[in-house]
Order: structure tokens, then C-alpha cells, then sequence
């Protein structure tokens, strides 16, 4: 039987400690840039969500050029540890840049850096990704690995909830002073972070076998079932979640009519995502990974049917929604990213060596892909419908109400299906480990 060799917890914290600015700079790209550019910059609804959708896609095409580089080329710290450290700095000054904008700023300045950050971003998190699925081969194992630095993104997603209260009472009178606290934040952090991991934890051999090349490397790839699967169902799970990450700033003002309470109810769903995670981890050790990821799932599911019945003041119901939905997070976060070292293993047995990074290249790609449909999609029917982000009427919000809850359920229930008889559990993860063993042997 294969024994687990577990990680120390100062190892585990110093790897995931990066995870928090990056989390920080995630937020911002995401969820508060559309209503930022939208509302307090003037752009055209429409215009800022076409412009973020070809920012992601053409960002779309940097990830299998990062995941290969990182695999082949090892630079001097290594091949997961150099391009992690290559990639942070210029992260860190571009979220500075778009988060900094000057009064002026058009679609030009929001296309350039929006493709800065993302490029960036992507430059970084695919090594960092790849690193911690290498550090641990134990099934369980991976899940404290992904789960520490899950939920340090949510820490870090839960800081940039916070940097408005946090900057107002330091004297910011506005969303561009609190903007500008958190660009500071990143742009120290992100970098001395990256640094301490990099010195302090190290990283695994690629294994004995030889890199195959582009083409011949494509045909495990296609092979890895499991992989496949996963990555199907992590799509369509990702665009049911970019939904209402997309919306959730439009419905609190506009359904809810409550815009005073954006941050504190971020902050509440973050903080009961932080709380899903060792739940989730909790499940995962009880009924495995995938069928833990299905219930945590389809809990979200039972949750999201009710928000049609969400209205004006309705505040209690609505921040219930948020703590359920928020516990449900810390499985969409730490489970398949877990899941995804697994399979992997997959492509190792075959190929005798680790090809980490193009996998979470490919994964980056289906995250990437999920977000830009959800905004490419959920911005212009808004539009169509006459919905106004900073306006007042009835216009549109039965439309903003559908993409925010109803689709999102309907996505969800064909990422369970696909995940309910995963065939990669426990046991059979073991077997794979073993082979893995004996081929090296």
C-alpha cells in the first residue's frame, strides 16, 4: 500500500503564502474592474465587458506557451521555482497600472494593461500551480497542499473585500484611493513572497523520462481520460460560477438596492469560503475528492433556486445565500485543483516525467475560457435588455436575475454528472503511484 509523506505546516504556509496577492489581484480583474470602468472611469457597459472578454482570450493563447516553457527550460532556481520568480514582477507593476488608472483612461489604456496583468498573472500562476501538484504524491496529501493555497486565494480575495473600509479610514474618499491601497499592497507583497517560497521549499526532479516532443506529447495527453473528463466538467463549472462572480456587484445595487453593502457582503462569502475548505477537505477524506466536489456542488444548486425570490431589503435571505454559496466555494477551489495533481499521474506513468506545467496550462485555459464567456456573455444580453449598471428603472433585471442564478444552476448539474462516477479515487490513485514506482524501479 502507498504511505503518505506528510508536508510540514511551515512548508505548506510558505508556499501558499503567494497565493494571497495573487488572490488580491485576481478580485480586482474580475469582479470589480467591469463595474470600476463601467461606473467611475464612463465607459460603454458593453464596450468595458468586449474589451475584457478579448483581453481573456487573447490571454487565452499565452498558457500552453507558459506551460511548456516551464516544463523544458529550467532556469537557474529551477523549472517550476525560475518562472514563478520571472513572473511575478512584472505582475505586480501592471496590476499597479490598471488598478491606478488616470482620469483620461479609454479602452486602449484598459485593453493594454488588462493584457499586461493577465499575461503576467499567467507567467506566474502556472509554474506556482505546477510546483505545489509536484510537492506531495499521496491523494490526500494533495488536497492539504491545494487546500492551503485555496484558501489563502480566498484570504486574499477576503484582504481586497476589505481595502475600500480599510482605505477609507485611512483617508481614502473614494473606489480610486482604495484601488490605489490595494495596487500598493500587491506590488510589495507579490514579489517578497515569491521570493521566500522560492528560497525556502524545494522542488522535485522532472522524473526519468524523456520530454516528448509537441506532437508526440499530444497523444497521453488525449489518452488521460480522467484528465478529460475533469477538465469538461471544470468548465462548465467555471462558467457557472463567472456568472455570478461577474454579477454579484450589479444585483446587490440594482436587486437588492443596497450598494452600501457590496463590500460587507463579498466579505461574508469569502470568509464562508475560507470556513468551506477544511469542511470540504473534512468530506473529501470520508467519500473522495470528486463525490465531495458533486455534493458541495449540488448544495450550491438547492441554494441558487431561491434568489429569484431575492428582492428589495430581503438582506437576511440574501446574506443566508451568501454564507451557503460561500461554504460551497471552498470546494469548487480546493477539490479539483487536487483532483488535477491526481490525474496527471495519468500522463506520468506513460510518459516517465512530469509535465505539470502543460496540464495546468490547459487548466489555466478552461479558467480562462469559463470567465470569458460569462462576461461575454452575461454584458451584452444586460445590454440588450436596456439594463444600466448605474441605473434605477426595472429594465433588465429579470434578465440580470436569470444569468446571476438560474443559469448558473442548470451548468451545475451537468458538472455533477460528469463527476459523480469519476473513476479516479483513493484506491485507484494508489494503483497508478504504485505502477509509477515500479516503472521507475
Amino acid at each position: 500500500m502507498h504511505t503518505a509523506t506528510k508536508l510540514p505546516r511551515a512548508a505548506l504556509l510558505v508556499y501558499g503564502a503567494p497565493a494571497l496577492p495573487l488572490a488580491a489581484l485576481t478580485l480586482p480583474l474580475y469582479v470589480i474592474l467591469p463595474s470600476f470602468y463601467a461606473g467611475v472611469i464612463g465607459l460603454p457597459l458593453a464596450q468595458v465587458g468586449t474589451i475584457l472578454l478579448a483581453v481573456r482570450l487573447a490571454d487565452a493563447l499565452s498558457d500552453p506557451l507558459a506551460g511548456i516553457l516551464c516544463d523544458r527550460i529550467a532556469l537557474p532556481p529551477g523549472r517550476r521555482r525560475g518562472w514563478f520568480l520571472l513572473g511575478a514582477v512584472p505582475a505586480a507593476l501592471a496590476a499597479w497600472m490598471i488598478l491606478t488608472p488616470p482620469a483620461d483612461a479609454g479602452p486602449l489604456y484598459l485593453l493594454g494593461w488588462g493584457l499586461a496583468l493577465s499575461l503576467g498573472y499567467t507567467a506566474t500562476i502556472i509554474p506556482y500551480s505546477a510546483w505545489g501538484a509536484e510537492l506531495a504524491d499521496d491523494y490526500h496529501e494533495r488536497s492539504r497542499v491545494a487546500g492551503v493555497r485555496e484558501g489563502m486565494v480566498l484570504l486574499g480575495t477576503l484582504v481586497a473585500v476589505s481595502v475600500p473600509a480599510v482605505a477609507d479610514a485611512l483617508g481614502a474618499v473614494d473606489q480610486r484611493g482604495a484601488l490605489a491601497f490595494l495596487a500598493a499592497g500587491i506590488g510589495i507583497s507579490l514579489p517578497l513572497l515569491a521570493l521566500l517560497a522560492v528560497l525556502r521549499l524545494p522542488e522535485p526532479p522532472p522524473g526519468a523520462g524523456a520530454m516528448p516532443g509537441l506532437r508526440e506529447g499530444l497523444g497521453p495527453l488525449l489518452r488521460n481520460r480522467p484528465f478529460l473528463r475533469l477538465l469538461a466538467a471544470f468548465i462548465v463549472n467555471g462558467f457557472a460560477n463567472g456568472l455570478p462572480a461577474t454579477l454579484f456587484l450589479f444585483f446587490v445595487a440594482r436587486v437588492l438596492e443596497r450598494p452600501d453593502l457590496q463590500g460587507p457582503l463579498l466579505f461574508l462569502y469569502f470568509l464562508c469560503g475560507i470556513a468551506g475548505v477544511p469542511l470540504w477537505l473534512a468530506v473529501a477524506r470520508k467519500t473522495g475528492k470528486h463525490r465531495a466536489w458533486s455534493i458541495a456542488m449540488l448544495g450550491a444548486c438547492t441554494v441558487f433556486v431561491l434568489v429569484p425570490l431575492i428582492g428589495p431589503g430581503d438582506l437576511a435571505a440574501f446574506a443566508a445565500i451568501c454564507v451557503l454559496t460561500g461554504l460551497a466555494l471552498g470546494a469548487d477551489l480546493a477539490l479539483p485543483a487536487a483532483i488535477q495533481a491526481d490525474v496527471i499521474d495519468v500522463d506520468r506513468l506513460e510518459t516517465g516525467t512530469r509535465r505539470s506545467g502543460l496540464y495546468f496550462a490547459l487548466w489555466g485555459l478552461a479558467t480562462k475560457l469559463a470567465l470569458a464567456l460569462a462576461v461575454g456573455l452575461a454584458f451584452p444580453l444586460l445590454d440588450l435588455a436596456g439594463f444600466e449598471a448605474e441605473g434605477t428603472g426595472e429594465d433588465g433585471l429579470g434578465v440580470l436575475v436569470a444569468l446571476y442564478s438560474l443559469l448558473p444552476v442548470a451548468l451545475k448539474l451537468v458538472a455533477i454528472a460528469l463527476m459523480w462516477r469519476f473513476p479516479l479515487d483513493k484506491a485507484a490513485h494508489d494503483r497508478l503511484v504504485a505502477n509509477i514506482a515500479d516503472r521507475q524501479a
